[in-house]
């Protein structure tokens, strides 16, 4: 409104005060009889231009405000975004994490969400303030001059359908040069993560020419969209100015011809200028639109998974430690069984050991106990109750289980060791680490338990991150205690002495040791023989080495292995 004072003033000054065309309105004639009447302003043209500077200093202050409004708001929906979008992905199941690309992620809550953040505080606020103006300012032309108007307007409809069909034709343009952009987050997350095998590997080269790849493949599909843009902005400027030329022409031969007002020319190009921005502005709104459409589409995806629901009305039994697994049937894909009608039985405070080829459905079990998935026939009882009746985080909180590949956050060993209960005392926390077999490391450290051990625990061996996992598992105490093949990375006398301190604990656990060395299980209760999802063999360590089966053999592997390890140290 403020900005639409301006040329007014300027056609006032031009027609009525330099000139003797009369005013034409009541309000303006007593405002100037107000000041000292046209002669005076004639005399003192200094004042128009006071009054011009001081419109456009009032219109700067109000930008200001507005810009900062919408900024704020912007930046409040974008939190409220990335918050809603870290709490949905924080519910999402198990399954939804294993077969998600970090990368694509990660480029969904940050990139994505600023791209309509961008979109709130600056498109979408010109959008408002455009059709604002151009109502006002139409409004305006056509009090002033109507046929002036016309002329003025004459190409706008043309730059309204050409903005309309390029916006439909470069959508796709947008959301390939994302997903591209999501490739290579993935690809530079993937690198970055892995990067110790990168370096033990010498693999600098192939990472290389992979980046390179997905990064042509980003830059080509931008430049593509580029050069869409290019075409419209180029085009609608072409337009822009043959409009600009019309209203002139127009305008200067109807003043010549006495018709209209140099005043009101004046005015008209002016206006012409305010209707034309936010009209080829548009193309860039329609840009900014069609990303943000392309990115609200992308987060919704995630919004529209279903989220697992953990506390539910399910029931919260207390937990001893018997478990029974009765023909239990799971698939991940349709008709190929990962667990084959499986049923075994283990007894509150004992040890059951799992062994099996790699494939054999041992970590599937786990997962099943944990109910990170929900098998698809059977039944799985814990101390009499049906697993699928009892709240699935009450089932997690009683079961602790300590994976193949421990994940350890960028703090210190005390705050990892302490990460489910962080308000646990620090004599529990050595108790732990005792248990273990890690004490004692820690305690080599320079600053022990405050050692920070870096990003995904970078600091430490692969021995005793797993062992760090281990003490950050037992230390809560659950009735069933799951190793997932945690020992793998111990030696054989760490791994006793962790299996040994497990055992002589108050309150002893349910344990289950899924391992592939015979020297980890072997002094398990009960082992049981997996293959292909089934159970082929079961017992103690003494009825399986002396039954003819895959457990011997791996026995018979393993202990000859060991033996030829002896005989090169005692040639060493």
């Amino acid at each position: 409104m403020v900005t639409i004072v301006s040329p007014l003033i300027i056609r006032t000054t031009i027609d009525s005060i330099i000139g003797s065309e009369p005013i034409g309105s009541n309000f303006l004639e007593r405002l100037i009889q107000y000041i000292g009447g046209r002669a005076y302003l004639r005399k003192n043209l200094w004042i128009i231009g006071v009054l011009l500077v001081f419109i456009a200093v009032l219109r700067g202050i109000l930008l200001y405000f507005r810009n900062t409004l919408a900024s704020k708001t912007a930046e409040n929906t974008a939190k409220n975004i990335r918050d809603s979008l870290y709490d949905q992905i924080q519910r999402l199941p198990y399954e939804y994490h294993v077969k998600a690309e970090t990368g694509d992620l990660i480029q969904r809550c940050t990139s994505d969400v600023n791209t309509i953040k961008r979109f709130l505080s600056i498109q979408l606020v010109e959008v408002a303030g455009s059709l604002f103006m151009l109502g006002f300012v139409s409004y305006t032309m056509f009090k002033l001059n109507v046929k002036m108007t016309l002329v003025s307007m004459a190409t706008m409809p043309i730059i309204f359908i050409f903005a309309f069909i390029f916006f439909s034709k470069v959508k796709k343009a947008f959301e390939a040069s994302d997903e591209a952009e999501a490739e290579l987050t993935t690809v530079l997350q993937e690198n970055l993560t892995g990067v110790r095998v990168v370096k033990a590997c010498a693999n600098q080269k192939y990472e290389i020419e992979k980046f390179d790849e997905k990064n042509k493949d980003y830059r080509d599909k931008t430049y593509k969209l580029i050069q869409d843009l290019a075409l419209y902005w180029g085009a609608s400027d072409f337009i822009c100015f043959i409009q600009i030329g019309l209203t002139i022409v127009f305008g200067s031969i109807w003043a010549v011809a006495g018709e209209i007002s140099l005043g009101t020319v004046m005015a008209f190009s002016t206006y012409v200028n305010m209707l034309l921005w936010p009209i080829r502005q548009m193309g860039r709104t329609l840009t900014d639109m069609g990303k943000a459409i392309v990115s609200i589409g992308r987060i919704e995806e995630i919004f529209n998974e279903n989220i697992e629901i953990l506390n539910g009305n399910n029931e919260k039994p207390e937990i001893k430690g018997n478990i029974e697994f009765e023909n239990v049937y799971f698939e991940y894909e349709k008709n190929t069984p990962v667990i084959d009608n499986i049923s075994f039985s283990v007894k509150a405070g004992s040890t059951v050991a799992i062994i099996g080829p790699t494939g054999s459905g041992k970590s599937s079990l786990v997962y099943l106990l944990a109910r990170l998935y929900d098998y698809n026939r059977g039944s799985i009882l814990i101390d009499g109750k049906e697993l699928k009746d009892i709240d699935k985080a009450w089932v997690r909180k009683n079961i602790g289980i300590v994976l193949q590949e421990p994940f350890l956050y960028a703090k210190t060993i005390r705050d990892n060791i302490k990460l489910a209960n962080p308000n646990i005392q620090d004599k529990k926390v050595y108790e732990s680490a005792k248990i273990a077999s890690i004490h004692q490391d820690i305690k080599s450290f320079d600053k022990g338990y405050d050692t920070y051990v870096g990003e995904r625990g970078v600091s430490l061996s692969g021995g005793q991150k797993q062992r760090v996992a281990i003490a950050r598992t037992i230390i809560n105490d659950c009735p069933i205690v799951v190793f997932d093949d945690s020992l793998s990375a111990v030696d054989t006398e760490t791994d006793i002495s962790i299996r040994k301190a497990l055992n002589n604990r108050k309150n002893k656990s349910t344990t289950i040791i899924i391992s592939h060395r015979i020297s980890t299980v072997s002094e398990a209760d009960e082992i049981i023989v997996l293959d292909n999802g089934r159970i082929i063999q079961r017992g103690n360590h003494e009825k399986l080495i002396n039954e003819k089966g895959l457990y011997q053999r791996l026995y018979e592997i393993q202990n000859s292995m060991k033996d030829l390890e002896e005989d090169i140290k005692l040639h060493a």
